[in-house]
């Protein structure tokens, strides 16, 4: 008896291994991979004197296809997108006209994927040659920035909505100190810009966290208003390719206060979620002045916009 009791406990146990799996399976469901991938593009301003748009380098773009969930568009500039609708716009930077190889990735169940490339031309206008050679010290050389610590205002908040005020042009809300006490773990970060000879401009945050402020790290499930490294923010680490394109904020755009001087309205793009050390889920940096040794920045999340200040003097802690 004890034998056929040995016998029967391995065989129950390998039995239920199996049901175990079958289950899993079957939660899993089929693997389908999408089929009849269609997309449609259009660019915006395309008329008989401007045949590849009017300057703006803005695409719209729609994709479907049967048996799909989520659609990735790689725009071919290193950049890409994710959505679940299948529509995008997106703004091509580089000056002139200019053929773009765009992909078009339709993901299914099971992770199955099928894929969809076409050629776009676009003609795009606008150009900032100036900030770039401040970010990056002109082509074939780079840069480093670092927090403006030892100046006040080196890091700012204030609203993202439109106000009779003009508070969301400026950091109505907070200024922070020289060497403000609960930021003192982002202050030794190290930003390099470098610009190859061809004008392709990128960028390494090369020393220093990621600052995430309490206002978004619940978004992210962790301590607010501390440094996190790469565990945390898997984006901080790599080069990133900058793209500059014309700011369409509503800091921009309203420039009437007169209590305040325009922004330059050039924006700071990064690729893979690039950021300059303050984390709120923001790839896009909006330049409010920029000099040969100065930078102001406005990045924003959903209801607050933080100023940044930086500098390419390396500050020294009294």
């Amino acid at each position: 008896m004890k034998t056929l009791k040995y016998i029967l406990i391995p065989l129950c146990a390998v039995l239920f291994f199996t049901m175990s799996c079958q289950d899993e399976d079957l939660e899993i469901g089929d693997i389908i991979t999408p089929t009849n991938i269609q997309m449609d593009v259009e660019i915006i301003g395309v008329d008989a004197s401007n045949p590849n748009g009017d300057g703006t380098g803005f695409v719209k773009f729609s994709a479907k296809a049967d048996n799909a969930f989520t659609y990735i568009f790689n725009f071919g500039d290193d950049t890409d997108n994710v959505v679940s609708t299948g529509e995008a716009i997106h703004r091509f930077t580089q000056v002139g006209v200019n053929a773009y190889t765009v992909t078009v990735i339709a993901s299914g169940t099971g992770g199955a994927q099928s894929s969809k490339s076409m050629i776009v031309e676009v003609y795009s206008s606008f150009e900032d040659q100036e900030a770039k050679d401040f970010l990056s010290g002109g082509p074939g050389t780079s840069k480093t920035w670092y927090w403006a610590a030892d100046k006040p205002s080196n890091i700012g908040l204030g609203p993202n909505e439109v106000s009779s005020g003009g508070e969301h042009r400026y950091p109505a809300w907070f200024q922070s100190n020289a060497w403000h006490p609960d930021k003192l773990c982002m202050y030794d970060a190290e930003m390099v810009f470098t610009q190859a000879a061809d004008g392709t401009l990128t960028f390494e945050q090369t020393v220093g966290d990621a600052y995430v402020p309490g206002t978004y790290a619940g978004n992210l499930g962790v301590t607010g208003d501390t440094c996190h490294g790469a565990d945390v923010v898997p984006s901080l680490a790599g080069v990133k390719n900058v793209q500059l394109v014309p700011s369409t904020s509503i800091a921009t755009i309203d420039q009437n206060d007169p209590d305040n001087e325009p922004y330059r309205g050039t924006t700071i793009n990064f690729s893979d979620g690039g950021f300059m050390s303050w984390y709120v889920g923001s790839s896009s940096f909006e330049i409010i002045e920029i000099t040969d040794s100065t930078l102001e920045v406005r990045v924003t999340e959903p209801g607050y916009a933080w100023y940044c200040l930086f500098q390419t003097e390396k500050p020294v802690q009294p």
